[in-house]
């Protein structure tokens, strides 16, 4: 199967998320979403980038893939990844990371080039309290060449 990307609205992207992301709801904003497409025009995944989440990471000079949602379309998670990251260098960004719940590999990060660069303990207290009570996961910061 052949992809090709294509330009996707925040709104597109949030109800991609909505039916396929695992453990997120769509974020808020973005400065930028991008997506891939079938052959025929289907839109398999989505890539929402915008501003860091982490205030010590929002420096002006910094982007985050807050969220990446796919149908299970090989190859799509990769190539949106690797887009990414072209468009932030393009816009003139000088990192972009994005972060993965520990017990997932990265395996799409990997194959994009992306490196992890820290592994960050569960949320402490400063973190908003989850509805179910929780802390929030253990989690690896990745960050592109």
């Amino acid at each position: 199967m052949s992809l090709h990307l294509i330009p996707v609205s925040l709104a597109e992207a949030k109800a991609f998320i909505e039916v396929f992301h695992r453990h997120l709801p769509p974020p808020r904003g973005h400065k930028f979403s991008i997506g891939a497409a079938d052959q025929a025009g289907v839109l398999v995944a989505v890539a929402v980038v915008g501003r860091p989440v982490a205030r010590g990471l929002d420096d002006g000079r910094t982007l985050e893939v807050t969220r990446l949602a796919a149908d299970g379309t090989p190859d799509a998670c990769s190539m949106l990844y690797a887009a990414c990251r072209r468009a932030a260098r393009a816009l003139a960004y000088e990192r972009l990371v994005t972060y993965t719940r520990a017990e997932e590999p990265g395996t799409s990060l990997r194959a994009a080039g992306w490196a992890a660069v820290a592994a960050l303990p569960p949320r402490g207290d400063w973190h908003p309290p989850r509805r179910d009570g929780l802390r929030g996961p253990a989690r690896t910061r990745w960050e592109a060449p």
